[in-house]
């Protein structure tokens, strides 16, 4: 077989990274997304691109993705190869000197889905060949005005938080016993606290004002937990909802994520990204039942 070439895209490029041919049966390409790279308008760099050559024509590609602002990237948005060539593939993630999560979108329900599943399934062998590792597949949903403005339960108090110093205390005690494979991860390799931080470095990397986060408190002015509305580059999301321990069980959690929904709409926003765990069985139960539709499922893999 001929010599694998494995390197970064040059700046005008584009035609190269795009010959691969994609069936759209997963990954961002199946739910409308194209690869545009920054000097053409888009979100990719070509020094975060990167294309396995056999013979000049590309048999696996990755594309990475992070802020105008970001010094590493964020996420591997693009990974697929050509038929027969997953170890291609996974020599082109050893080989580039960039690490960070991969999220693999797929369609809902993919697993009862032959030729998606196969698809799906071959690149996360190929990532895992690379040194990646599942770490949880999650639930994507999208509200939109069309789906309803879910009523205000009425049973807490919102109040804005403007002492980061409180906000570190509530995550800390929030991140106690929690559902998030990400967070979980997170306080067994770092400690709580590192937790928090990291936490609140992305919260505070999201294009949307601090002054959106609000604390729960029962009428009795108990603690309940915080809800922060927010965007990311592409639109309005959820950021974040969290109940303190002691207040689990009540099914507040519902509460926080309506109101969170109501100050979103409140700013203009007519549609709503959201994510969850698919074994935070008590959340995605509140997204269904705020109306919240699953657009998507994904599997989350790490370095």
């Amino acid at each position: 077989m001929t010599e694998l070439v494995v390197r970064a895209l040059a700046e005008h490029e584009t035609s190269l990274f795009t010959s691969l041919h994609d069936p759209g049966l997963v990954g961002r390409g199946a739910f409308g997304h194209t690869y545009v790279p920054v000097h053409e308008g888009g979100d990719y760099r070509p020094e975060w691109t990167w294309v396995a050559l056999r013979d000049g024509e590309v048999v696996a590609r990755a594309a990475w993705w992070g802020a105008a602002t970001d010094e590493a990237p964020m996420s591997l948005d693009w990974f697929d190869f050509a038929e027969g060539e997953a170890e291609a593939a996974a020599e082109l993630l050893r080989t580039a000197p960039l690490r960070s999560e991969y999220s693999l979108q797929v369609p809902p329900g993919w697993r009862d889905r032959p030729e998606i599943r196969a698809a799906a399934e071959a690149r996360v062998a190929a990532a895992r060949a690379a040194g990646m590792r599942p770490l949880v597949e999650r639930y994507r949903y999208v509200w939109t005005s069309e789906c309803g403005l879910p009523e205000r339960p009425g049973q807490l108090e919102f109040r804005p938080e403007p002492d980061d110093a409180v906000v570190r205390d509530v995550l800390l005690r929030v991140m106690e016993g929690t559902l998030d494979a990400h967070d979980r991860r997170n306080l067994e390799e770092s400690g709580p606290r590192a937790a928090v931080e990291d936490l609140l470095g992305f919260l505070n990397w999201l294009p949307s004002p601090r002054a959106w986060w609000k604390l729960a408190r029962t009428p009795d002015g108990d603690l309940v937990g915080i809800q922060i509305p927010a965007h990311n580059p592409t639109g309005p999301c959820v950021g974040y909802i969290g109940v303190v321990p002691e207040q689990r069980g009540h099914g507040y959690a519902y509460d926080l994520l309506v109101e969170c929904t109501h100050d979103l709409v409140a700013e203009g926003a007519a549609r709503i990204a959201a994510a969850t765990d698919q074994g935070n069985f008590p959340m995605a139960a509140h997204f269904a039942k705020a109306g919240y539709p699953v657009a998507q499922e994904r599997i989350d893999l790490v370095p």
